[in-house]
């Protein structure tokens, strides 16, 4: 398709697309306000929830790195996608019908689109089914029959048979309107010297499922034992596939993972159906890899509070405080990896991380199938923690009974404890390894200490213990700086109500490309923001986890300024912005710049009067309206137009603190109160113009001569000024 969308459709999806329904998909949202949701931002590793979601205006802003923007830029950033695409992919999920105008950019003959590769995927699924009802399935139909799987549960998991033959996918995504390049693209084929040939032949699919529940890929397994090829078979990496951040079976498990706040890791797609039946419908997979970073970030996002530092506490009820995630391993040496890669890795996430092992070596589908949906729910329930299940595998190999034995055993398991991070946890372990062995306290603290003080050889002696494949990599990623920055406490400039001074005293918003986040290109420094300085950001913990985080201009948080005349200042601004409709009716437009006396407020103000203030709001409004978008989706359409416009024309240098103000969540939580507590917000502002010039007027009058004429000119005005103040003060109180 060529052309650009035309701008009409564009505000209509802005408009109809919930922001936080979109982000929900990806992360667990709590309520932090009135039109306000906070979770753990997808754009960087954090253990603090500091990315805000505001539905009525469209927009999200992460505290900690920065990042912000629109329903359609999330959908860019999380997806890697254009503009065009995420546009495409928000109509599609809520029934928008887009036209396109001419004159826009070309896309290249054939290039392949992510929605047409997820298209096709659909396509293959479809086929895949048909092809599972045929003679030709039979052995593949018994292979799960005997395994305890029956018609109704194959049709649940969309369980489906490619056909070995050469190109019958193939010929039927050209029939169905898909280029060759999309094929190839998608992973459903390979290319070899006659042409494209399918990937998949003669192989059981299970589909596989992005986070948003798109299709992305297979997963499959061979049926024949005289099938050469590898017993399982995976989609390629493309560019809607990535297997170190997809989990088979979250799109079924996502709801419960999300209200349980547990999660079960199992090892195969025919273990996560018979988890899914047992009624642990909390079970996922990984797709031919190792359990690793992508998936972590996934899993945390879903548990949503998982980096609570009491996260993994045991409760009374059974569960665990912050939630837990559980591996089940088919015996001990998969369960010792996995353990020490845990330690190596996020000791927060193996904080309520928890083993659960199958007895007999048997894994979760063959625990169901010779014992029953009961056997395989106690399976799981009688998890373990990790560390402890570190800890006592690796002294239960040694001869307890002997004082050789105990000795050696607290070697082994010394380097292990001393390897916990969290120093009351380490030293709950040092008591428990104490208990395990038999031996005094002071000897195992004592052992531990030891193993701390030589991390390397503790980490190689972990390492040849446990035996991993290889040497994992961190979790939490390289340290990363403190990347926020404050504002010095500046003043300046002189403001009377109404505009009066003491003497002495573009393009399309969207951006040419059509960008979602809508800051310009262009570096000048915006005046004001030369008082800017580099600090660290109240609003997220000062650790290690902040760096590497990119240096971002943002104001301090309202909460943390003591200051009455900044902050008043600062929540004048959140209201402007978050609530146009409301500052419109306080007449807010009518303030003049000089009513802000802090330097980066004023040009924050200025580029709000420079669009037009909330008078551009209310056009937005009134023309999305006349174009048929129901109330709602105007007001949030017009919502995220007017914050992008302001941003815009604040320049790239104060566009950050003009999303840091649009997210910021407000006082006032009580919708049938908004209004007071906007005119409330606006006469305290008028009130601190008029004390300024009270200061002013009352220092003119020490220096002037009471005989001269001035004076009295002077003395008249402190009258007015005295007697404006208190009437604001009674329209506050």
């Amino acid at each position: 398709m060529a052309g650009l969308i035309r701008r009409e459709d564009i505000d209509l999806v802005r408009g109809t697309a919930r922001i936080d329904e979109i982000v929900s998909q990806y992360v667990t949202l709590k309520p932090s306000g009135m039109d306000s949701f906070l979770g753990l931002c997808p754009f960087h590793d954090e253990k603090t929830p500091s990315f805000h979601v505001r539905p009525n205006h469209g927009r999200y802003h992460c505290f900690g790195c920065g990042e912000d923007g629109d329903v359609i830029s999330f959908v860019q950033k999380t997806e890697s996608i254009g503009f065009v695409e995420a546009v495409e992919l928000l109509a599609r999920r809520y029934g928008i019908e887009l036209h396109y105008e001419e004159g826009g950019p070309q896309r290249k003959p054939g290039e392949p689109r992510k929605i047409r590769l997820i298209d096709a995927h659909r396509v293959a699924i479809q086929f895949y089914r048909r092809q599972f009802a045929t003679p030709e399935a039979a052995a593949a139909r018994q292979m799960l029959a005997e395994r305890g799987f029956d018609e109704a549960a194959m049709n649940h998991f969309q369980v489906g048979f490619s056909r070995n033959e050469w190109d019958g996918l193939t010929s039927f995504l050209r029939q169905s309107g898909f280029s060759d390049k999309e094929i190839l693209a998608a992973g459903l084929a390979s290319q070899g010297k006659r042409g494209l040939y399918d990937r998949f032949r003669g192989r059981l699919m299970w589909p596989i499922y992005s986070i948003t529940g798109e299709p992305v890929g297979f997963g499959a397994r061979r049926v024949s034992e005289d099938d050469k090829g590898p017993k399982y078979l995976n989609t390629p990496e493309t560019s809607i596939y990535h297997k170190s951040s997809v989990l088979y079976g979250l799109n079924l498990a996502k709801q419960e993972v999300s209200r349980k706040k547990e999660i079960v890791i199992v090892e195969g797609y025919t273990d996560v159906m018979a988890a899914h039946l047992a009624g642990i419908k909390t079970a996922v997979a990984t797709c031919g890899t190792a359990f690793g970073e992508g998936h972590i970030r996934i899993v945390r996002r879903l548990l949503g509070d998982a980096a609570n530092p009491a996260a993994g506490v045991s409760l009374r009820s059974g569960g665990s405080y912050g939630g837990e995630v559980i591996f089940t391993f088919d015996g001990d040496e998969a369960g010792k990896k996995a353990a020490l890669r845990a330690f190596e890795e996020d000791q927060s996430f193996a904080a309520q991380t928890f083993v659960a092992i199958s007895p007999g070596g048997m894994d979760p589908c063959e625990v169901r199938q010779k014992m029953g949906d009961a056997a395989l729910r106690e399976v799981v329930a009688s998890r373990r923690p990790l560390f402890e299940f570190a800890i006592r595998t690796m002294i239960d190999a040694m001869p307890l009974d002997t004082a050789e034995g105990r000795t050696m055993a607290l070697r082994a398991g010394a380097p292990i404890v001393a390897g916990i991070r969290d120093r009351v946890l380490r030293g709950e372990y040092t008591r428990n390894l104490a208990g395990w062995l038999g031996m005094e306290e002071p000897v195992v603290q004592a052992a531990v200490a030891e193993a701390a003080r030589q991390p390397s050889q503790s980490r190689e002696r972990r390492q040849s213990q446990l035996a991993p494949a290889r040497p994992p990599r961190s979790l939490t990623g390289a340290s990363r700086g403190q990347g926020a920055t404050n504002l010095q406490n500046q003043r300046g400039g002189q403001n009377l109500p109404g505009g009066q001074n003491l003497p002495g005293g573009q393009n399309q918003r969207d951006g040419q490309n059509q960008q979602g986040d809508s800051k310009p290109q262009d570096q000048q420094i915006a005046p004001g923001s030369e008082h800017l300085q580099t600090a660290p950001n109240p609003q997220q913990p000062q650790n290690a986890e902040n760096a590497e985080l990119v240096a971002t201009q943002i104001l301090p948080a309202r909460r943390e300024i003591r200051e009455t005349t900044e902050r008043v200042e600062h929540e004048a601004l959140n209201v402007y912005l978050q609530l146009p409709a409301f500052a419109r009716a306080a007449e807010m437009d009518s303030l003049p710049s000089q009513t802000f006396s802090h330097p980066l407020h004023r040009r924050i103000h200025e580029a709000i009067r420079e669009i037009g203030g909330t008078q551009a709001w209310a056009t937005k409004y009134e023309e999305l309206v006349q174009s048929g978008a129901s109330s709602e989706a105007a007001e949030r359409a017009a919502n995220a137009d007017y914050i992008a416009a302001v941003s815009e024309q604040a320049g790239p240098q104060l566009a950050p603190a003009v999303s840091q103000l649009a997210a910021e969540a407000l006082p006032e939580d009580s919708a049938e109160r908004l209004p007071r507590y906007v005119w409330g917000i606006t006469l305290s502002l008028i009130r601190q113009g008029i004390e300024r010039q009270i200061t002013e007027v009352r220092s003119a009058l020490q220096r002037t001569n009471p005989a001269d004429a001035t004076y009295e000119q002077l003395f008249g005005r402190l009258m007015e000024l005295e007697a404006q103040r208190r009437a604001c003060e009674e329209q506050i109180s």
